[in-house]
């Protein structure tokens, strides 16, 4: 594990000389850790300005379940770290290294990003566990917000404002966060039903008290009366509380037991979205992203396209299509409740001919603006990566 070190301050002394010079300047700046979502935003415009150089843990101590690392430190290393002590980010961060990415996933992009994993809709997500950060603005001042524990983090809470603003508003240098112990018994069942029933199921299991963890219902051969859809569904808890579920969920909705190891490798790969379902999307198909109601029934899609991937218990649905079929997904996901993202442009690197997000509504795009000039007045910090406009 890499560990901090007394250049540490002189590097952070070198990085604000350079957004000093930039902001003087109107020099755009690209603030990226390893790139590995690089995909994801806008586009990407500006200088590069490398977080990596500020890698190593601060500190970490596990009976406090609180650990704080430089933003380049590589996520890896620092999930190593905790599972050694039977600790772990619950929020799972995909790290999208093995296909989208170029470089290796670091806990600044992890945090600047603001994705989270399989486990979300039951533990929360990755704004959900940042206790305090440190970062350096578009005036040149290391500003430090939030702590190390929960009772530091009260009133407006700057630091976890940082989540998913994909570096627009500062270069995030050291963040403080919260883990939590795994869970002691772990178990996935596979369910065959339609998409329709596993909703209905989710809705219903919901409400029961049930060590829900993760789900993930997809189409794995074509839609027939004998293969309508699986079902996948993790438990994680005590013992005595998964294998009651099990034993519930088998017998009266025909669950099946999986491997333990081979499941525990099929939700590493929907973490990163390196299920088949996402790597066999056409070259010029883009993936969307859904965000709806748990509750939300099936969508009626347009036609020709695929069923999409659900998870987060029906809150997360993913869907293959060509551009032309954007709006009418926007249309669907505002008519349920919720939104819809452009995840993966069919053109990696290129600006989406749409918006990559859903446009905000005239209070919250105000607010937006001003939060934006209050910590970066020169507009340096990667625009446009979060709105055409800025």
């Amino acid at each position: 594990m890499t560990t901090v070190t007394d250049h540490t301050e002189a590097t952070i002394s070198t990085l604000t000389a350079q957004v000093q010079v930039a902001a003087t300047r109107g020099m755009a700046l690209r603030l990226r850790g390893g790139g590995s979502k690089d995909f994801y935003g806008q586009t990407l415009k500006g200088e590069v300005l490398d977080t990596r150089v500020l890698s190593g843990v601060v500190s970490y101590e596990p009976s406090e379940l609180v650990i704080t690392a430089l933003a380049g430190t590589p996520l890896a290393e620092v999930e190593a770290l905790l599972a050694a002590q039977g600790q772990c980010f619950p929020f799972e961060p995909p790290h999208f290294d093995a296909n989208q990415g170029t470089g290796t996933a670091t806990v600044g992009g992890m945090v600047a990003a603001g994705l989270s994993g399989p486990a979300r809709a039951s533990v929360g997500a990755v704004r959900d566990y940042v206790l305090g950060l440190k970062l350096i603005n578009g005036k040149a001042e290391h500003l430090t917000f939030g702590g190390q524990v929960m009772k530091n983090v009260a009133g407006y809470d700057v630091s976890r404002l940082m989540v998913g603003a994909l570096g627009t508003l500062g270069l995030l240098t050291e963040v403080s966060l919260k883990v939590l112990p795994r869970a002691p018994a772990e178990a996935t069942l596979r369910f065959k039903c339609s998409q329709a029933q596993a909703l209905m199921w989710l809705n219903s299991w919901g409400g029961q008290p049930l060590p829900l963890n993760a789900s993930c219902w997809l189409q794995e051969t074509p839609e027939s009366e004998s293969h309508p859809g699986t079902l996948y569904l993790r438990l994680r808890g005590a013992i005595a509380a998964v294998e009651a579920a099990c034993n519930t969920l088998g017998q009266k909705f025909g669950g099946q037991l999986q491997d333990t190891v081979r499941a525990a490798a099929d939700w590493e790969r929907a973490r990163n979205q390196q299920l088949a379902w996402f790597t066999d999307r056409p070259a010029t198909h883009q993936l969307w992203r859904l965000s709806v109601p748990q509750s939300a029934p099936a969508l009626n899609l347009p036609s020709g396209l695929q069923a999409p991937l659900i998870e987060w218990h029906g809150g997360q649905r993913w869907v293959h299509a060509e551009s032309v079929h954007g709006p009418a997904l926007r249309e669907l996901a505002h008519a349920a409740g919720g939104h819809a993202t452009l995840f993966i442009a069919a053109q990696v690197l290129n600006t989406p001919a749409i918006a990559t997000f859903d446009a905000l509504k005239p209070p919250l795009d105000r607010i937006h603006r001003e939060l934006k000039h209050e910590f970066d007045p020169a507009g340096i910090f990667n625009p446009q990566r979060l709105s055409a406009d800025w």
